[in-house]
């Protein structure tokens, strides 16, 4: 008798997905996205208004952009740079996107932070997740010599 291969597979490496419905409609929905692992049969649900790609990909995509929002916790007085994504006037590789230093003055619920330029005393409100904190200031460089053969 001959041997044959045992096919390994891992949890979560094989899904199968499928529209369920259509239900009586709740809250706009009347189809739900189930998704089950067929390893460890995990299940995963989800409510949706239709039953077509779209949803399936505009879902995938929400969980995807969703995984990678981090949680910032800043405070008051903190100095932040902020990420210019609509700065256009000069294109180029080696044009920082990052302005600032801008030091914070409020934090709001949700994420908006009130930041407040310490050359013009303006504030105005900016989403959090387009802040990184700055730890600039004057330093000094240390250079260190190791010969790479023996003395």
């Amino acid at each position: 008798m001959p041997l044959q291969n045992i096919f390994v597979v891992e949890v979560f490496d094989c899904w199968g997905i499928d529209f369920v419905g259509p239900f009586p409609s709740s809250f706009s929905n009347e189809y739900i996205l189930v998704a089950v692992d067929y390893v460890s049969k995990w299940v995963e649900a989800v409510a949706s208004p239709k039953a077509d790609g779209k949803t399936l990909y505009k879902e995938k995509m929400k969980s995807y952009h969703d995984k990678r929002l981090l949680n910032k916790n800043f405070r008051p007085g903190q100095m932040v740079l902020l990420f210019n994504s609509r700065l256009k006037l000069f294109p180029g590789k080696l044009k920082s996107k990052w302005s600032g230093p801008f030091k914070i003055h409020e934090v709001k619920p949700y994420g908006a932070v009130v930041l407040e330029d310490p050359a013009t005393n303006e504030t105005w409100t900016v989403n959090g997740q387009r802040l990184k904190l700055y730890f600039g200031g004057e330093f000094d460089r240390v250079t260190t010599k190791i010969p790479l053969s023996d003395p």
